[in-house]
């Protein structure tokens, strides 16, 4: 099933749409960091050199806030969103409450490995296996497989192509200009 952009949460399109402003502005911005709106008591700041960082490895792209949201806009216009859904369920799951856990588990297993899965990951039999298996009794670790089975997939094939992508060669060619 194929959400496409409508299942991007609105603040990552936000985002997206803020980080293409803030850098189609970047060549009239004399220092080194933009400020974009404000949002939250927060404002969003962008390094100009930040983009060129994300090609420097998939964890700079992932630590970083404006990376992960251009990336998840990438995935969803490769149609493999839900990769990166599931490693930041997984992130979250892991931060959680051990009271919360067993509902948290499934909610996260339901909907992105058990069968029928709305927004399945791909994952082979052997991996699946396990995390059902840990299902039974789901502690902060029972993803732990799963997401860096995830994690090396997109790494080893979503993470290039990103990087190759007209959104990314976009960006860093301003990033560099500037």
């Amino acid at each position: 099933m194929c959400r496409g952009l409508d299942s991007l949460p609105v603040t990552c399109l936000e985002r997206a749409k803020e980080l293409k402003a803030l850098f189609g502005s970047l060549l009239q911005k004399s220092d080194h960091s933009i400020t974009g709106k404000e949002k939250k008591n927060d404002k969003l700041k962008l390094n100009v050199d930040e983009p060129l960082r994300w090609e420097e490895s998939f964890d700079k792209l992932l630590s970083s806030q404006n990376g992960l949201c251009l990336f998840r806009a990438f995935l969803v216009s490769e149609f493999s969103e839900e990769n990166i859904a599931f490693y930041l369920a997984c992130q979250d799951y892991q931060a959680t409450k051990p009271s919360k856990q067993a509902t948290k588990a499934k909610k996260i297993y339901d909907e992105f490995i058990g069968c029928d899965a709305p927004r399945e990951v791909n994952l082979d039999h052997v991996t699946k296996a396990i995390t059902k298996e840990n299902m039974e009794h789901p502690r902060q670790s029972c993803f732990d497989l799963a997401q860096a089975k995830i994690y090396t997939l997109m790494e080893k094939d979503c993470y290039p192509r990103f990087l190759k992508s007209s959104m990314y060669l976009e960006v860093s060619r301003k990033a560099k200009r500037g």
